[in-house]
């Protein structure tokens, strides 16, 4: 960006400038009159259209992070027709299941893991839960700049798109098998309440803590509590190590990255926002959704054409890599 002026329109069409700014308007008219719009995606499409026009090399920045702020969006748009609609939420299987085979025992019965844990908790563990679930999505998109401005852009394109799609993956098993988390059943019971808001749970004690709501103003903006399988949460940063293995990064790196991805898996039990079932089947998630990106995706010839044409417009691997 040395010598190069910010702001300037130079290299863009007068069709192509039109067309961004009329995709983002109808994008925040589509999201304020069918879903609801909320002061992140203003703030997003805001970021976009400043990466976009400020240079070159930001515009390929804003593209390339196209896979994330399509992730945002199809998650949000879930709130058009919810899962609950498609199956029955089960709340009850999946809780009976979880204190059959991972029961501990509590006085005179047992219980799931999650309600152990709201019983007996520690301010260091509250802490540590905290700070492990910050890194839920947040650390997965700063890997993912981290390799497109060390020059890495199709390691960058492939990890990106591969996170997309294990959330596509997950969203369908949303609408296959609609399920309550732990703390809905421990708080109302079996029955399905579809207008219950999202809510904070175990994470409620680290925003007690550290006296700022950080997760309650996440969760009030939870698109649908009824979809905690599989868990999402234990396949992102799980995603972000198999891509640190294969992008070839350093082994701290991929350690530091293992070690976030046990942590949050440990969370979402602590929490009581998930099951251990949901982990396992976030994890089994992840694995299948990355394993039929690389093996069948990147190997079909229209997806690979895509590819390739998508890592030339943002630039390829430089020599910076």
């Amino acid at each position: 960006m040395k010598g190069s002026k910010l702001f300037s329109l130079e290299g863009l069409s007068r069709r192509e400038i039109i067309l961004v700014l009329v995709c983002c308007l109808i994008f925040l008219l589509l999201q304020g009159i069918v879903v609801g719009l909320i002061p992140a995606q203003i703030v997003m499409v805001a970021l976009f259209l400043l990466l976009y026009f400020a240079h070159d090399y930001t515009r390929k920045m804003a593209v390339a992070l196209l896979p994330f702020i399509a992730f945002e969006i199809s998650y949000d748009w879930m709130r058009l027709y919810p899962n609950y609609l498609v199956n029955e939420v089960d709340t009850q299987a999946i809780y009976e299941t979880e204190r059959q085979l991972f029961g501990i025992s509590d006085g005179t019965r047992s219980i799931i893991p999650g309600e152990f844990f709201m019983n007996h908790n520690h301010a260091v563990a509250d802490f540590m839960a905290g700070i492990f679930y910050l890194c839920w999505v947040p650390l997965p998109i700063a890997f993912g700049l981290y390799l497109f401005i060390k020059g890495r852009r199709r390691d960058y394109l492939r990890f990106a798109l591969a996170f997309l799609f294990v959330n596509w993956v997950g969203f369908i098993g949303y609408y296959i098998h609609p399920t309550a988390p732990p703390w809905y059943v421990l708080q109302y019971g079996f029955t399905p309440d579809f207008s219950t808001p999202g809510n904070v749970a175990g994470l409620i004690r680290f925003d007690e803590m550290i006296g700022i709501p950080v997760f309650q103003s996440i969760y009030v903006n939870n698109s649908n509590i009824f979809a905690a399988v599989p868990s999402l949460h234990a396949a992102y940063m799980l995603i972000a190590t198999i891509y640190s293995v294969i992008s070839r990064r350093s082994w701290f790196c991929t350690t530091v990255f293992a070690f976030i991805t046990v942590g949050i898996w440990w969370t979402a039990v602590y929490s009581c926002h998930h099951y251990i079932i949901d982990v396992l089947l976030g994890i089994a998630t992840a694995c299948i959704g990355v394993a039929l990106f690389e093996k069948l995706l990147m190997r079909w010839s229209v997806f690979s054409r895509f590819f390739n044409a998508y890592s030339r417009y943002i630039g390829e691997n430089s020599v910076r890599g």
